[in-house]
């Protein structure tokens, strides 16, 4: 195995999650999270892709088949590991002092994850020769996957920042509503690709864009949040 062949893996997915990172850190340019956590999520983000394998390979055992119910369970899993990496990456810290916050380390364990993810797409396609197929491949992940994990994440990360000063129950409420929103899109995403061919696809890359600007105008609203709306 060359190690050209893994070096252009790891370049072809890291570079692209960092790009879109960058853009999203834009975002909070006046208070900027520190760096330290952010890369720490980022990290989170892509470790959540090795240890949620072993889960997804399980479903996939008691469940053979793309069959909606393995999509949903796979979905599940990655929407929470995601989750899980953002909360111990920068949610937990006291960082995490401002409403736009939770999107922030949101879209960052995202971004980890997608890095990871596509490395690993890239390494089977570079392994097995198809130079061509994994130039595509990368492109097609950058744009589509990128943004479904965005997008996906960011729905739970604009919940927190909503409810931000709320109480605890308003909290947990919105979170746990958020991920299943967050859920729905994802599978909708995966089963418009798997089960429905060239116009589920475009359907797809619809969904991502239309969740893309949405996502720009929740940054806004997010801004301007006060600590008067405590529930």
């Amino acid at each position: 195995m060359a190690i050209e062949t893994i070096i252009y893996a790891l370049l072809g997915g890291i570079l692209p999650a960092l790009v879109w990172l960058a853009f999203w850190l834009r975002e909070d340019y006046k208070h900027p999270e520190p760096r330290g956590l952010i890369l720490r999520t980022f990290f989170f983000g892509m470790l959540a892709v090795i240890l949620v394998l072993p889960f997804q390979k399980m479903v996939d055992a008691l469940i053979p088949g793309m069959t909606v119910v393995t999509i949903l369970l796979w979905v599940v899993l990655e929407e929470l590991f995601k989750f899980g990496a953002a909360y111990l990456g920068g949610l937990k810290s006291v960082e995490d002092n401002e409403p736009i916050d939770p999107i922030i380390y949101m879209i960052t364990a995202a971004l980890g994850f997608v890095a990871l993810e596509n490395t690993l797409f890239l390494f089977g396609s570079l392994v097995g020769k198809d130079i061509i197929g994994s130039v595509i491949t990368g492109n097609l992940r950058f744009i589509g996957a990128s943004l479904l994990h965005v997008v996906s994440s960011g729905i739970v990360g604009f919940s927190l920042a909503f409810s931000f000063y709320k109480s605890i129950k308003t909290h947990v409420i919105l979170t746990i509503t958020a991920l299943m929103v967050a859920v729905a899109f994802h599978t909708a995403f995966n089963l418009s690709i798997v089960h429905w061919g060239n116009s589920g696809a475009m359907l797809a890359f619809g969904l991502v864009w239309i969740g893309t600007v949405l996502l720009l105008l929740a940054f806004e609203k997010t801004k301007t949040i006060q600590k008067k709306t405590i529930a």
